[in-house]
């Protein structure tokens, strides 16, 4: 399902995010309005070069430190390979379509790891329809919309960019 609220129920909420923002990026329950036993963590791409593969190595250390990897069984190493594959489409495109990302941030309460990619990007990202699997090009968003529990956008007033974020079960 693609949408375009601002944030899933009962998420942090826009006005949670700033009450994370000073927080380690190793762990940030126990901050103030994080709830407790939700992990954060941050990474800062603004002007960083090989994006994709630190993004992606930034979220496996993050899978490890929380549990996911190593993982046991073919489902916990599935869970593990979509969440690296929906943080490389959505790094991915906002290299591509959004001036580059500012700023990853991984959140997990152990049900839920939430993604989020903040650029200073105008557009709005979309699954392309229809979808044409055999063209080139084109599948990051379907695929984050096939794989996720939900995504949408958060855009602030009077500030330019926005931040995409998308959720994904924890794996049982």
């Amino acid at each position: 399902m693609s949408t375009t609220r601002p944030y899933s129920p009962g998420d942090r909420g826009p006005e949670s995010e700033a009450a994370v923002a000073d927080a380690p990026p190793e762990r940030a329950s126990g901050a103030p309005g994080v709830p407790a036993g939700r992990q954060v963590r941050r990474l800062s791409l603004h002007g960083a070069s090989g994006i994709v593969p630190l993004a992606r190595d930034y979220t496996r250390e993050a899978l490890y430190a929380w549990g996911w990897l190593p993982a046991e069984g073919a489902d916990r190493r599935a869970a593990a390979e979509d969440v690296l594959l929906v943080v490389s489409e959505l790094v991915t495109n906002a290299c591509l379509h959004a001036e580059g990302p500012d700023e990853l941030w991984l959140s997990c309460d152990g049900k839920v790891l939430r993604i989020e990619v903040s650029d200073r990007g105008t557009g709005q990202p979309a699954p392309r329809t229809p979808h044409r699997a055999g063209r080139p090009g084109g599948h990051g968003m379907f695929i984050v919309q096939r794989l996720c529990l939900d995504w949408g956008v958060v855009r602030a007033p009077g500030v330019t960019g926005k931040t995409v974020w998308a959720e994904l079960g924890a794996p049982a």
